[in-house]
């Protein structure tokens, strides 16, 4: 898997463009910038545009190749990063740590989508946002992207199992015309969720 990415973020190229994703941007208007954390950030296009606009970003990818295309993208917007290369199903961070953390077409096998969405909540600080764009089931035979295996694409069900300890302030599927490089480019079928890390009392 490692050197499938790194061959795609070696195209001069970025493979899902530069600009962040549209959900993403939506939903950062409306919060409080803090810490942020971005899993499979990829070469960094929303990372670049969190710190942009005021957060202090972490971001992890198996690929080195993202790595350097991330770095290169925040040096071009005047921003800094601090990118981490790491493995999804091994990565630590402590508790309580983010203010958001931010899945954004991070598609994982379900050992590893249950573990890291599970620690996801123990990595938000109480009253911490979580945001998830990805591919729902209804993505299989579209060419606008996305992983070639049914359990790999995320249902409503799966969702609310995996948050189960956040406030779903949404969780939808829905039909979205993507214009996100050439490698997500055309109509698709989607899931959002965003929720809060519940305060104990």
């Amino acid at each position: 898997m490692k050197e499938f990415w790194n061959n795609r973020y070696a195209e001069p190229e970025y493979a899902y463009g530069q600009e962040p994703n549209a959900f993403l941007k939506e939903q950062l208007k409306e919060w409080r910038p803090g810490t942020i954390l971005l899993p499979c950030e990829g070469e960094g296009r929303n990372a670049a545009y969190a710190a942009a606009n005021g957060w202090n970003v972490q971001a992890f990818d198996l690929s080195e190749m993202a790595k350097t295309k991330a770095e290169k993208l925040a040096t071009e917007k005047g921003v800094t990063v601090d990118f981490t290369v790491a493995n999804a199903a091994e990565i630590e961070f402590d508790a309580n740590r983010f203010d958001a953390v931010a899945f954004i077409y991070a598609h994982f096998p379900d050992a590893v989508r249950s573990r890291i969405h599970r620690e996801a909540i123990r990595w938000l600080k109480p009253g911490g946002k979580l945001i998830l764009e990805a591919f729902n089931p209804e993505q299989m035979g579209k060419n606008s992207g996305g992983p070639n295996e049914q359990s790999m694409l995320y249902t409503t069900e799966m969702l609310e199992k995996d948050f189960k300890g956040l406030d779903i302030e949404l969780l939808e599927t829905s039909e979205t015309r993507l214009r996100e490089g050439k490698y997500h480019d055309g109509d698709a079928a989607i899931i959002r969720l965003v929720g809060t890390k519940k305060i104990k009392t």
